[in-house]
């Protein structure tokens, strides 16, 4: 099958560190050509990939001067209605700016919204577009939407080999990953972390937007407890140690999360994730298995004394079942192929004759 994947320009496929979109399209990309498809990366020309890659920027954006990334996302969607022909199916990873280009070829197009479909102002955006094929990363995320065209919910998936448990753990932390904002909560982790007299190891994003956040609300926090060490932002190669060496992930989250990589990352090293009861969590983790899902802080202390009794190796066995890449690639074929049957079965020749007449004719 000939595939498009076209990817956000902001940071590179995969991206060099946090990245968490980009990073699935990598995985997806990266798989369907493990599969024998034949696939063509849309994408940062700073993009590692077996693909066909087309370099609609010299770099990610995010390493770049650029001001308003919009421009270069229309120049990329130009390039892509220009090829749109060569391929069999577009899976579209942009969120909306390419809606308008698609339409006459929607029916071979697939959107996977990685974003929060909570707000207001998109409703009509997917009323206007509702003949576009949209997949959803979890169940959860698809709740506040209006009635559009759902082509199906595929979870996210790792590489299989990307991250394993260490042959022996080293370390006896709590965990938090990803992003230092107001919705992911690292207070609760703190907060949780000194109720339950743990250590605490915070390797986290800072984005400008956050960086007050950061100043006021977090960094005094860090700075009051001794058991809590900020380590920064980390990539792939220090996942894998810096996961599979704690005692548990803490997942303290308080939006409507649409997935939570994190979580299946952490899963990957065989960590127990402790996480709040909010978006997807209670879809991704199986309580008393791969961990636990918490409603408040208390609750949370609670799980963290309890971790130590969960299996390790059993956390590891549910993200072979559940979480790879490979299954998540399949899924997506299996979808493509649905669309394209659907097409070729509108695009046959129908037969106008009665069917008294067509009967007589057999």
């Amino acid at each position: 099958m000939r595939i498009a994947q076209v990817a956000p320009l902001m940071e590179s496929v995969p991206p060099r560190l946090y990245g968490g979109t980009e990073r699935i399209v990598s995985y997806v990309t990266e798989e369907l050509v493990e599969q024998g498809h034949d696939v063509t990366l849309f994408a940062s020309g700073d993009s590692r990939t077996r693909a066909r890659l087309v370099p609609c920027t010299a770099k990610a954006l995010r390493l770049s001067d650029v001001k308003d990334p919009i421009p270069y996302h229309l120049i990329m969607l130009d390039e892509v209605r220009r090829l749109a022909s060569s391929f069999d199916v577009l899976h579209f990873h942009v969120d909306m700016l390419h809606y308008p280009v698609i339409r006459d070829f929607a029916s071979r197009t697939v959107t996977t919204l990685h974003g929060r479909l909570d707000l207001q102002d998109m409703h009509p955006l997917y009323k206007t577009f509702s003949e576009a094929p949209l997949v959803s990363i979890s169940a959860n995320q698809r709740k506040p939407m209006p009635p559009v065209n759902w082509a199906g919910c595929i979870h996210h998936g790792l590489p299989q080999d990307l991250l394993k448990p260490p042959a022996s753990r080293r370390g006896d932390y709590l965990a938090f990953l990803g992003r230092i904002s107001p919705e992911k909560r690292p207070d609760r982790a703190i907060e949780i972390a000194v109720r339950a007299g743990r250590e605490l190891r915070i390797a986290a994003k800072v984005d400008k937007v956050d960086h007050d956040y950061w100043r006021e609300e977090i960094a005094p926090l860090v700075e009051r407890h001794a058991n809590v060490h900020y380590i920064g932002e980390i990539g792939d190669a220090e996942k894998a140690d810096f996961l599979g060496n704690a005692s548990a992930l803490l997942f303290p989250i308080d939006w409507a999360e649409p997935f939570g990589l994190v979580m299946i990352e952490a899963m990957a090293c065989g960590t127990p994730v402790v996480a709040w009861n909010s978006g997807s969590v209670p879809e991704v983790v199986d309580p008393g298995v791969t961990g636990f899902v918490v409603d408040s802080i208390e609750e949370a202390v609670s799980a963290v004394s309890l971790i130590g009794n969960l299996d390790r190796g059993r956390i590891r066995e549910i993200f072979d079942q559940r979480f790879t890449a490979a299954r998540m690639a399949r899924d997506y074929v299996a979808i493509y192929r649905r669309l394209l049957d659907a097409g070729a079965q509108l695009s046959r020749p129908v037969d106008t004759r009665h069917p008294v007449e067509l009967s007589a004719a057999e």
